[in-house]
């Protein structure tokens, strides 16, 4: 009878951060298909149990992998959002941050927006959503206050604008444009976005 191998010694700091970096690595590199508990544990030099103590199943580790995208996400238009400058900069800015990065990371992008999770995760989803795209939306509601942006549905307003910069973005992520080409453009993007393609 073959013996079972001996479990390899366990020296992450922190397992779960351990696995979720080595998840995104599966992820940009072979995508979703790839992603298992097992494998992961193989890459990350513990036994195959290890990873059950972070991740209940496959979909809870994606979960997880989505909304540590969400997270990095609102930090970086966190960053780039300034309050005092004018709608259209605003505007620019944060466009800006998404645009970086939705073709930076395309796979993990794809992953945060999939309808499929874990009921579970639900209002975590919901907050990391909020946290993103929510801040378009206020923006746009502020504005629409301040009589610089139409009346209408913020909402749908800010999915019209969200359609445009993520159909950027996927365009550069497959290589049809060139990435700081697109950056570039931005501020045309969201100048034609505010006021239109009818001459005024």
């Amino acid at each position: 009878m073959t013996p079972m191998p001996e479990s390899r010694p366990y020296h992450h700091g922190d397992l779960r951060a351990a696995l979720l970096e080595s998840a995104e690595r599966t992820l940009r590199e072979k995508g979703v298909g790839s992603l298992s508990l097992r494998e992961l544990a193989r890459e990350t030099g513990v036994s195959h149990a290890a990873p059950g103590r972070h991740f209940k199943d496959k979909q809870a580790l994606l979960d997880a992998l989505a909304l540590a995208g969400y997270d990095r996400m609102a930090k970086a238009m966190d960053t780039a959002h300034d309050p005092a400058l004018p709608l259209q900069p605003r505007l620019t800015a944060l466009a800006r941050a998404y645009l970086t990065f939705a073709t930076e990371n395309a796979e993990l992008l794809a992953l945060m927006y999939a309808r499929k999770h874990d009921p579970e995760a639900t209002e975590q989803m919901a907050a990391g959503v909020d946290r993103t795209v929510g801040a378009f939306e206020r923006v746009i509601a502020d504005a629409q206050r301040q009589g610089e942006v139409i009346e209408g549905d913020p909402q749908q307003l800010t999915l019209f604008a969200g359609a445009a910069l993520h159909g950027l973005a996927t365009m550069t992520a497959g290589g049809m444009l060139d990435e700081t080409a697109v950056l570039a453009m931005t501020d045309d993007l969201v100048h034609v976005l505010l006021h239109g393609l009818t001459p005024r």
